[in-house]
């Protein structure tokens, strides 16, 4: 592993040296060098800074965002503990790593640790290496540590050097080396030498101002902070200082402590544990004495800080929703709950957050098991309307899994989809990457162009008019005026703008390359079948046109696949619908359907060139039945109208349909029209009022 310096900022000269006060800091090197942040190349492992412990925490940010290009973490996850080497129980050290990293990485969250490649630092380092062996991303970890305390700190001076990072300590020495598994390091130098406690005072800072920024860059149903959760494992005196000061701030810090990890850890949860039953002081006061022997032996001190440590304990456990204790061993495998579970519920426990508030927290982190869990319990009501903000935010964010938990807990697609939202849907620029370029507002729909709106005005206006007496057209409307000629839409009326929400969706989807988002729109709603060929005919155009423009091959490998899987799902609900019913399959496949422009869904796979469907039995039925016309297609239909042409005689024998049977046949398009135009022409002759308002209409088709 190499390092490379990105600054060396020491912004204060810490003590004046008669000689080199106006040149040259405490540590001998030259004042000038201290100054700049190099413009180098960013990402690589193991980057970091050597700063004075009175650097501002923006200052540090800054450097975060700038120049490592961090995103900033939608939770800061700093873990305490002791500084010496120790082991852990295998079991709660496997649960440690698997959770500290699901965490992490679920939520985007950063860890802060102290850096060193001892104590606890050390064993957050071995979940880091499990981390680094799965290949799924890196978690930022930002080791902390006393620049003092560094072995070898002399070859980390310099401007963008990279030098090895040594990963084994001399012996005897008192200097400790850093931690390879870290991804970022804060070297903080306060002019003293093999001490720890340099960092702490910029740690905490640093802490506390992280969780004033705002979480981004999620739109929220809320606006949250980030919020900061405190991980103890092991520890020493230390450790049970800055859990009470921790729990004591304004506001306070939740911490978790993982019981059975030794030391300040198990005090902690034991006092905790005591704490918690209905006769609190009774227990501590017989167990006063054997805690502070305790106490006195775990951390070789002498009785006087036994008690003052005692006492600490106690102030820490004083407001017991501020402290999770993690314990493995309280329920059966498969029933216990997770550290990372355990992480998340201790914010929400110990902040007192609304319904609205955990539901922000949990759509950030992506966390549906909290969110199913801890918010949509039995008996959480929600008012009208609350759930839409989630929903969007799910939906530009591609979380499926929240869009399904909002669907089954009562989210209205009708109510929710207005045409503002979806056309904010098309021009998101969440999500997975698409290559339509639906990202900007050049791509509008027809329903948002200016030639619609006086359109849609006049006719709505008409018919205003004509039902403006009705109950439901009161109770729908009210007295509101319809206002999409200015722009705004009267979305707080019940009318639902589209009547088919989830082919709108399903669209939207398809166009922006969300096929498991597409997958769950087509499970919902009506005419299953036709949305799964409008599907399949668009992803075979759209990977046309990647071929076409020489994009990449992946690229159009991948729309053909989703093609093929829509194609499969239509076949297989086709198949399934004829093995059930063959005569309503057959009605399924030749219907009208209004929302596909008056295409049924054969005419649908005919343009998605579904030959599977079209060989589908079903459909060779309804094909003969059209070849047949009138004629029953029975057994040797065709011998008999042969032997009808060379005997015209015979023609009398052959068996034709019924009136009522014709009506219910399948037409052809043509046939279809002809009918459609016969019956405006009568309807013409019976209200010839109706012409404007056909011409109108005839507009808005085109």
């Amino acid at each position: 592993m190499q390092l490379r310096c990105f600054q060396v900022a020491l912004n204060k000269i810490f003590t004046k040296h008669p000689v080199h006060a106006k040149t040259k800091c405490c540590c001998g090197q030259s004042r000038q060098t201290h100054q700049t942040i190099p413009g180098v190349d960013c990402g690589s492992p193991g980057d970091y800074v050597r700063l004075s412990f009175e650097t501002r925490p923006e200052l540090l940010v800054q450097l975060f965002t700038k120049e490592w290009n961090l995103e900033l973490p939608k939770l800061l996850i700093t873990v305490q503990g002791g500084k010496a080497n120790f082991e852990l129980q295998p079991k709660l050290k496997k649960e440690i790593r698997k959770g500290l990293l699901k965490a992490a990485k679920t939520t985007g969250a950063w860890i802060f640790t102290g850096g060193t490649n001892t104590g606890v630092t050390k064993q957050v380092g071995d979940a880091l290496l499990l981390e680094g062996q799965q290949r799924t991303g890196r978690v930022v970890s930002i080791g902390i540590a006393p620049w003092g305390i560094v072995e070898r700190n002399h070859e980390l001076l310099g401007h963008n050097r990279e030098v090895p990072c040594h990963s084994i300590s001399s012996p005897r020495s008192k200097l400790a080396v850093l931690n390879n598994r870290h991804a970022y390091f804060l070297l903080v130098d306060n002019g003293t030498q093999a001490k720890y406690g340099a960092e702490l005072i910029l740690r905490r800072k640093l802490e506390k101002f992280i969780s004033n920024l705002k979480l981004h860059p999620c739109k929220l149903i809320v606006a949250l902070l980030t919020p900061v959760v405190c991980l103890v494992i092991e520890g020493g005196t230390n450790t049970i200082r800055a859990v009470l000061e921790y729990v004591t701030d304004t506001p306070p810090v939740p911490v978790v402590v993982c019981d059975g990890s030794g030391r300040a850890a198990d005090l902690i949860a034991f006092v905790h544990k005591y704490t918690s039953d209905s006769d609190e002081q009774s227990i501590l006061e017989s167990t006063r004495e054997y805690l502070i022997a305790t106490i006195q032996k775990t951390f070789e001190v002498v009785p006087e800080q036994a008690e003052k440590l005692y006492q600490e304990l106690l102030q820490c456990t004083r407001n017991k929703n501020l402290i999770t204790v993690f314990r493995i061993q309280e329920k059966p495998e498969g029933e216990a709950q997770e550290l990372d579970q355990t992480i998340l519920t201790a914010l929400f426990k110990s902040q007192h957050l609304s319904p609205p508030e955990q539901l922000s927290l949990a759509l950030t982190w992506n966390r549906v098991d909290i969110a199913r869990s801890e918010i949509f319990v039995y008996g959480q009501e929600w008012p009208l309307g609350a759930l839409d903000e989630a929903m969007m935010q799910a939906l530009e964010h591609d979380r499926i899994d929240f869009v399904k938990l909002l669907l089954e807990n009562g989210v209205s697609m009708k109510k929710f989809l207005t045409i503002p939202r979806l056309e904010e849907l098309y021009n998101t620029k969440h999500g997975p990457a698409n290559t339509l370029g639906l990202c900007t507002f050049c791509c509008r729909s027809y329903y948002t162009r200016r030639k619609f709106r006086p359109i849609y005005a006049k006719v709505m206006n008409s018919y205003a008019n004509a039902h403006r007496k009705s109950s439901t057209y009161q109770r729908y409307a009210g007295a509101n005026s319809l206002s999409l000629v200015t722009g705004l839409m009267p979305f707080t009326t019940e009318m639902a703008l589209f009547e088919f929400p989830f082919n709108e969706l399903l669209i939207w989807a398809v166009l922006t390359k969300r096929q498991q988002m597409a997958l769950l729109m087509w499970t919902h709603g009506e005419e299953a079948l036709a949305k799964s060929l409008v599907a399949c005919k668009l992803y075979k155009a759209m990977a046309h046109e990647a071929a076409e423009d020489d994009l990449d091959t992946e690229i159009y490998e991948e729309l053909r696949s989703y093609a093929k899987e829509f194609e499969s799902k239509g076949l297989k609900l086709l198949d399934f619908s004829y093995r059930t019913d063959g005569e309503k399959a057959q009605r399924l496949l030749t219907c009208e359907l209004h929302s596909w422009s008056n295409q049924s869904c054969l005419s649908l796979a005919v343009a998605a060139n579904h030959r599977a469907l079209l060989a589908h039995p079903c459909s060779q039925v309804i094909l003969a039945d059209l070849w047949m016309g009138g004629l029953r297609t029975r057994k040797n239909t065709n011998f008999k109208v042969i032997l009808g042409l060379v005997l015209p005689y015979y023609i009398k024998h052959l068996d034709f349909k019924s009136k009522e049977e014709l009506q219910q046949m399948p037409q052809t398009e043509e046939e279809h029209l002809e009918n459609q135009n016969l019956d405006n022409d009568d309807s013409d002759r019976s209200h010839p009022d109706a012409e404007g308002a056909m011409g109108i209409a005839t507009t808005m088709n085109k």
